[in-house]
């Protein structure tokens, strides 16, 4: 699918709270510039807020503009497997060129439900899919094996975003997963060390804000230069993590309007950064003399 990094794009709104299509295609030009692949409607795109009419509309629109320079993934997961598959077709429609698929929230699953979750689902659609393990938000771990039996039942299942945040299990699986499965980093602060295990990229939130720098220390650690790795991640990791200050994608929603790419509207149940919050990010922009 892609080797480097891949930004998990947010929505912009307009004063209705509708969707600002205009914003969004002139920052997904911006993004386009720099990065390896766009997550459209993923967690930091506010994806559960997103009406059918509106998805088709979004990802029809940022596949047309990126006319295949790079590839477009769209998530498209639900703890409804019927709306999985609804997502999914919408998805196929529009000429995307893969899935996020997250594992089923609220309702969980064991692990052998998550094998035949994913494999229900992966049979049922020719797109490419990237797990996407957050149990933070979704209460429920895909473990290693799981991981791998998903990929191995399944020819279209193509790799993990792992936001899990334990870096034991990443090294555990990558460490025991066949060659040719992908894995991603979904926490920007893990993105050095997951990579230098031997993963493949990130799907960035912090590239929201600045592409160029995420893509620059992806590239020198696909290419070993770790000093230069080090150094960037170095000088970028406290924004990396103040930007989860509140809950994602508050604080980014927020950053990305400050650079003057969308305003700073969410819909409910986000609401707009606390005073507090802005603050953080302000001095953050202030210290790296971003603006």
């Amino acid at each position: 699918m892609f080797k480097g990094v891949a930004t998990a794009i947010i929505t912009p709104f307009d004063e209705n709270y509708e969707v600002d299509y205009k914003a969004l295609e002139e920052f997904a030009l911006f993004q386009m510039n720099y990065v390896d692949g766009l997550v459209v409607l993923g967690t930091t795109g506010e994806a559960p807020t997103i009406d059918e009419n509106e998805r088709e509309k979004i990802v029809s629109k940022v596949v047309e503009l990126v006319n295949k320079k790079i590839p477009v993934i769209v998530g498209t997961g639900s703890n409804n497997p019927k709306h999985v598959l609804y997502n999914n077709k919408l998805a196929e429609k529009s000429g995307a060129d893969g899935l996020l698929i997250v594992s089923p929230y609220y309702n969980k699953s064991t692990q052998k439900g998550l094998v035949e979750y994913f494999s229900y689902v992966a049979q049922r659609t020719e797109l490419p899919i990237i797990l996407y393990n957050v149990p933070s938000r979704t209460g429920g771990n895909i473990l290693t094996d799981t991981a791998i039996e998903i990929f191995e039942k399944n020819k279209n299942v193509i790799g993990i975003k792992e936001a899990s945040g334990n870096i034991s299990q990443i090294a555990e699986l990558i460490s025991k997963k066949p060659e040719d499965m992908f894995v991603y980093s979904g926490n920007d602060d893990q993105a050095l060390p997951l990579m230098a295990l031997g993963g493949d990229g990130v799907i960035s939130v912090f590239s929201n804000v600045l592409p160029k720098q995420m893509k620059e220390l992806t590239e020198a650690i696909l290419t070993n230069d770790y000093n230069k790795a080090q150094e960037i991640n170095k000088k970028y990791n406290s924004l990396m993590r103040k930007l989860f200050v509140e809950v994602n994608p508050i604080p980014v929603k927020y950053a990305v309007s400050k650079l003057g790419y969308c305003k700073n509207i969410l819909r409910l149940p986000l609401i707009s950064i606390s005073e507090n919050g802005k603050t953080v990010i302000d001095n953050s922009f202030e210290e790296l003399n971003i603006l």
